[in-house]
């Protein structure tokens, strides 16, 4: 076979593989039923963790699947069937439920300590392909999660069947995490070393330059002195405060190009005359990805941070930003 050929049956296969897929995951949407309702309720009615089980390819589904629910507000972790089975089995409390997943319903692994969880009054909720099998009999809820084929040409290897327990699993997450009121706060907080963390965790005070790093100048200072602060500081503008330390104005780098066009006579020009009046400001207490989107919609790379009584508390632009994640 010539090398163009191999790559056209190849495309055509991996075509094949994720149409298969994609009808695998499009037939659990009428399948949805009072079971997944009643998974819901099980889990939002849990006291304790939700606990996920499986073996093979369906382990790793399930690992996923539980690191999902634990990021989204539904506490959760992953149990080894077969460690639950040499003493792990002590991880799970009454108060729990027992996510189980087996394609078969028939994964000898997981059937060894079902009578166990249902002894101790465990709730067991099962995601598998066949309805009607040991594990689907026992459990609590059912979640179907059959498919028509596997993607797998030999019809062997767990795929289709796979990425329709993975999608159940979101689903489920998803339905947990809206039942629940999770916010994007909510998920930041669980992950504040990413960087939806940093976008979402850091205020306008944890980036905000302050004290002497603000270049500042008064109202009645001169375009040069306002200029020199400029250049000391390198934000590329200065504030303009009045006598009691409030905002009155902003001098950028673009307000000095402009002055440049317009006057002949810059040694002797007040900033107050050249300065941007009733500048766009923020508080230090809002996020800092609010600061971002108000620079991106007025097309600003600084932007001055006041208290409630309109003084100066500090300043930022978009290179703090960028150095702390947040853009």
């Amino acid at each position: 076979m010539n090398s163009s050929a191999s790559r056209d049956g190849a495309l055509a296969l991996a075509r094949r593989v994720l149409e298969i897929e994609a009808q695998a995951v499009a037939g659990l949407v009428d399948r949805l039923d009072g079971q997944f309702s009643r998974a819901v309720e099980l889990i939002l009615a849990c006291r304790g963790r939700v606990v996920v089980s499986g073996i093979g390819k369906s382990g790793h589904i399930a690992r996923k699947i539980a690191s999902t629910l634990a990021s989204t507000g539904t506490p959760a972790f992953f149990l080894h069937p077969a460690e639950a089975s040499h003493g792990d089995l002590g991880m799970i409390a009454r108060e729990d439920v027992v996510l189980a997943l087996s394609n078969s319903g028939e994964s000898p692994e997981l059937l060894a300590i079902v009578p166990l969880i249902k002894r101790r009054g465990t709730r067991l909720i099962a995601l598998t392909g066949n309805s009607r099998s040991t594990l689907a009999r026992e459990a609590d809820a059912v979640l179907d999660g059959a498919v028509a084929e596997e993607a797998c040409p030999l019809g062997l290897a767990p795929t289709a069947s796979t990425t329709a327990a993975l999608a159940l699993g979101d689903a489920l997450a998803v339905a947990l995490l809206d039942a629940r009121g999770f916010s994007a706060e909510d998920f930041a907080r669980s992950h504040p070393g990413g960087a939806l963390g940093a976008r979402l965790l850091t205020h306008v005070r944890d980036v905000m330059r302050t004290g002497a790093e603000i270049p500042t100048v008064p109202e009645e200072a001169s375009l040069p002195q306002a200029i020199l602060e400029m250049s000391r500081k390198g934000m590329g503008m200065t504030a303009v405060l009045d006598a009691a330390g409030r905002v009155v104005g902003i001098f950028t780098d673009g307000d000095l190009r402009r002055s440049f066009e317009k006057l002949a006579d810059l040694r002797n020009t007040p900033v107050a005359a050249v300065m941007t009046r009733s500048p766009r400001t923020i508080a230090a207490d809002r996020l800092a990805v609010e600061a971002a989107q108000i620079m991106e919609e007025r097309k600003i790379s600084q932007l001055l941070v006041v208290d409630d009584t309109s003084r100066l508390a500090g300043a930022l632009n978009t290179h703090d930003l960028f150095r702390a994640k947040v853009i």
